[in-house]
């Protein structure tokens, strides 16, 4: 499995915000939020230079977006299409943008819905919670933390 990020380009909206609404869709029901809110919201904050496609074997199978603020690394957001996840795809874009922050000497940070699956794939990797809302875990992983053992 040939996993690979490339650049995103504006025509890449569509495909990501497909994505979105995927993996996104349970929680926004869950959490009785506006769609069309959400839809304005990433409209107006995805954007190209801080995106990256995911592919495997040359096809598109995610994205992810992330920007450096302050000493850290933020994660906005990462999406595996649903008929690509758990076959370690997301495991392994996690572990490529930690070893990207490593190498520039900074931390990574997230904000995960408390609900979502993925909150165990970053406590796996070494995350901790920082800090909590009504709906969301914000997580901090500093640069050089081990991952705990797999149990």
């Amino acid at each position: 499995m040939q996993i690979a990020l490339r650049p995103a380009h504006p025509q890449d909206f569509d495909y990501c915000a497909r994505l979105y609404f995927a993996g996104m869709g349970r929680i926004i029901r869950e959490l009785n939020l506006d769609r069309f809110a959400h839809a304005a919201g990433l409209r107006e904050q995805w954007g190209p230079t801080q995106v990256r496609i995911i592919t495997m074997n040359g096809a598109d199978v995610g994205w992810l977006q992330s920007a450096v603020q302050g000493d850290a690394v933020f994660l906005a957001q990462l999406f595996v299409d649903d008929a690509f996840q758990r076959r370690g795809i997301g495991t392994e874009v996690m572990n490529r943008l930690i070893g990207e922050a490593t190498q520039a000497r900074l931390a990574v940070t997230l904000g995960v819905v408390k609900t979502n699956p993925a909150v165990r794939l970053y406590n796996r990797l070494g995350f901790r919670i920082t800090h909590v809302d009504d709906r969301k875990f914000y997580m901090r992983r500093e640069t050089g933390t081990q991952a705990p053992p797999s149990s």
